[in-house]
């Protein structure tokens, strides 16, 4: 699946122990556009994303428009399922270095003039 929003903040790297050796995961925020904005936490495990490479690249800061390609997988625990969003790309969006311009806000005017007595009805 893709996804396309603006980095809101990057995570501090996790490391362990398993039992089939060292796992590093690292946990990055982006909102996603829209009319209700909506936060998405994803995360890349080992070296799939390298997130400092694409920090060094300007991909990777704050604010940034991001394209994230990702898995998504639930597994169950004790009863309870738990949804995952795995990123295995990262790219910066085309739009990511240029806002789009807003557009010219428009002040409505009437055409017909308000008679004078109703400039100044109010009783206070």
């Amino acid at each position: 699946m893709e996804i396309k929003g603006r980095l809101v903040k990057v995570l501090p790297p996790m490391t362990g122990q398993g039992k089939n050796g060292e796992w590093k995961k690292q946990e990055f925020v982006i909102e996603l556009e829209g009319t209700y904005p909506r936060k998405a936490c994803l995360s890349t495990w080992g070296d799939k994303v390298n997130i400092d490479d694409l920090a060094a690249k300007s991909i990777m800061v704050e604010g940034a428009m991001l394209n994230v390609f990702f898995d998504i997988e639930s597994r169950e625990y004790q009863g309870k399922w738990f949804t995952n969003l795995t990123a295995w790309k990262v790219e910066a969006a085309e739009d990511s270095h240029h806002a789009p311009p807003m557009p010219p806000i428009e002040v409505y005017q009437p055409d017909v003039d308000v008679p004078p007595m109703m400039k100044d009805d109010l009783p206070f």
